[in-house]
């Protein structure tokens, strides 16, 4: 039996301790990473919380839906259970009807059959780290190595105490302002996660620095269980001609060498950003994005609903 729950009626604890030992555990799951992503969240549970799935939701012009919260990556049905297409179909046969439109993002163990739901798919880039370091650097692409040769030349310097509010200026002043998706209250949503996981030991911050001291680069690494993903990053134009971001993943990937760890780049469906992520080593992990949309013809025509979801 699955169960609808409201926040208020979800026992985090009980949530938590599925997400921890779930097959396809992320830290996007755990309630308080859900908290600061998608305050109010709901949620669908098992009788006996053997298996999750976040209902990231909100309401605009009297529509109720479910949207894909930014900075969490993929959600979708967590289970200490085997992951079967069938359960993760009864998981969303399960949500409650008022959601008329939903555009989320499943994970890539949730299997998805494709002749009874809208699933597109989406590519995430990850790269084994459990590799000596010799070999991790031998399936970097020229251009790495380029960069890396640059770098070096320019006297970039890696640093560890680059501060959550350099971090989110540096990309709201060279990326955020030009391509205006993120709201201030966005960036207080990731200033929140960075201060956060840093408080909980959960990840550090890298800057890199030229050699007059200016941050070129910088980015947040989140690190739970086996997997650390590149949460958050940004670049001033100088790091195109100091190579200070290649060299910063650079220096994260050769600290860790050696360990059983993956580095989830969280991202690559861009074909841009695909390929530099591949230029690490990094392989395709694809996931899919379920769409399901019962609004009223009239808004569905008159208004692309999904260009309007996250509040």
């Amino acid at each position: 039996m699955i169960r609808y729950l409201l926040h208020s009626q979800i026992e985090k604890s009980r949530w938590d301790d599925c997400v921890r030992k779930a097959v396809n555990s992320r830290v996007y799951g755990f309630s308080w990473y859900l908290d600061i992503v998608s305050p109010g969240w709901e949620g669908l549970v098992s009788e006996d919380y053997s298996s999750v799935f976040p209902l990231t939701h909100h309401r605009k012009a009297g529509i109720h839906y479910l949207y894909q919260p930014y900075f969490a990556q993929q959600l979708g049905l967590f289970s200490a259970d085997h992951l079967t297409e069938e359960l993760v179909g009864e998981f969303l046969q399960a949500i409650p009807g008022k959601y008329r439109f939903i555009e989320i993002h499943l994970n890539a163990m949730n299997k998805l059959d494709l002749t009874r739901f809208d699933g597109r798919i989406r590519l995430n880039h990850e790269l084994d780290l459990i590799g000596e370091y010799p070999s991790l650097l031998g399936g970097y692409s020229q251009n790495v190595r380029r960069n890396l040769k640059k770098s070096k030349e320019q006297e970039v310097q890696i640093g560890r105490k680059t501060e959550a509010d350099e971090l989110i200026s540096l990309f709201r002043d060279h990326f955020g302002k030009k391509e205006g998706k993120l709201k201030f209250r966005n960036y207080e949503t990731m200033r929140a996660l960075i201060l956060y996981c840093l408080s909980q030991k959960l990840g550090q911050n890298l800057g890199a620095y030229a050699a007059d001291g200016r941050l070129t680069a910088a980015a947040f690494f989140l690190k739970y269980g086996s997997r650390v993903y590149f949460l958050f990053a940004a670049s001033a134009p100088e790091a195109r001609e100091n190579g200070g971001m290649f060299m910063l993943i650079d220096h994260f990937i050769r600290e860790h060498a050696g360990l059983p760890l993956t580095l989830d780049f969280e991202g690559g469906n861009e074909p841009s950003l695909g390929r530099f992520y591949k230029s690490f080593g990094a392989a395709e992990n694809p996931y899919y994005q379920l769409r399901i949309d019962h609004l009223p013809w009239l808004i569905r025509e008159g208004v692309n609903f999904a260009k309007k979801l996250r509040p």
